[in-house]
């Protein structure tokens, strides 16, 4: 697999503590109501306010539906296009490509604006919008909660989804991937913590660290324990909370010492609210450098015409643009890949 190009995140920018609270409570609010599909970009200008008040150097950053003027745009691809032609696949709405976003995702890739609970933004909603104007489409975003992406792209409700999924052999089996970032998890911790390194196993020994229950995230820290133990030293401990929100206050409060958590969302919340702090990071698909992917159905022939289109991004720039403008440029990857190995079955 070709090398990711990691980059240290020095462009990353600082956000308003309110405005990033807005944000979270925006994306909570949906996940507690029910979403309705989004309606287009065109629409979205006509009914967003595009004033702010934040400086033309922080635009990039802005929360408010206003960041639709300035979300980058691209050309339509020629020999992507002639790909889509040639591959006999029909959009799920003529004209259109119909993408499947989540909207009560969270900060940096994919989030409900603070001022419209129905305006989904982020790093995959701008990927989103770039592949249609490549493809020589309308985008036409549809929100939709983790567990209906499978069925709704192999059913084609949905052309592609853009719902940070990593590659992994066993979805290799129903769906193609398109990559566009790596798989990066992040460690965390309070902001007044000690600790200041994580990235051997001896680091996480005598500490309690928050990690998702069953995740690959689990084992790889699991993997680090057994590795402790046989070091007979205090191998750490591994503890669970229901939502991310609790596992922050527990981090916070002392009741935990580190969390795994994406690297994109810690980044931001380092950024965004100050409480925590990024002190490692590794390969979420580990044992293999596994990506995150643009999923379409198996063998609809979309897959090869948004690879096209995201090679097009990263050659013209419009690629790091985005990423750059949610301070993402440490998942940077050096070309788009169909298919390549992920996360192994269990």
């Amino acid at each position: 697999m070709t090398a990711s190009r990691h980059r240290s995140p020095q462009h990353h920018r600082s956000l308003r503590r309110g405005a990033a609270l807005l944000a979270a409570l925006a994306a909570t609010a949906c996940a507690l109501t029910a979403c309705s599909a989004l309606v287009t970009d065109d629409e979205q200008r006509r009914g967003a306010s595009t004033e702010s008040t934040a400086p033309a150097s922080e635009a990039a950053f802005d929360l408010a539906t206003s960041n639709l003027d300035t979300r980058p745009h691209t050309d339509p691809v020629p020999q992507a296009v002639e790909a889509l032609a040639a591959s006999g696949f029909e959009p799920a709405q003529a004209g259109k490509l119909t993408v499947a976003i989540l909207g009560a995702g969270s900060p940096p890739t994919s989030f409900f604006a603070e001022d419209d609970a129905q305006t989904i933004i982020g790093s995959d909603p701008d990927f989103g919008s770039l592949l249609a104007e490549g493809l020589d489409l309308a985008y036409a975003p549809e929100n939709v909660a983790w567990a209906d992406w499978p069925l709704g792209v192999e059913s084609g409700k949905y052309d592609v989804a853009l719902i940070n999924i990593g590659v992994t052999e066993e979805r290799k089996e129903l769906f193609d991937f398109a990559t566009y970032r790596d798989a990066v998890m992040a460690f965390t911790v309070a902001e007044d913590s000690e600790v200041t390194e994580i990235a051997e196993p001896a680091d996480v020994s005598g500490i309690k660290v928050i990690v998702g229950s069953g995740t690959n995230q689990e084992q790889y820290l699991l993997d680090w324990f057994a590795q402790n133990e046989e070091a007979g030293i205090d191998p750490g401990e591994a503890v669970y909370y229901d939502d991310s929100a609790a596992g922050l206050l527990a981090l916070t409060s002392g009741r935990a010492d580190a969390s795994i958590e994406p690297y994109a969302l810690a980044a931001f919340r380092e950024q965004t609210l100050g409480d925590t702090r990024i002190v490692g990071a590794f390969n979420s698909a580990y044992p293999v450098d596994g990506q995150i992917g643009a999923v379409t159905a198996k063998g609809s022939g979309l897959v090869e015409p948004v690879q096209l289109v995201f090679a097009s991004l990263i050659e013209n720039g419009q690629y790091d643009a985005v990423l750059e403008r949610w301070g993402q440029e440490d998942e940077a990857i050096a070309e788009s890949l169909i298919n390549p190995p992920g996360l192994p079955k269990p």
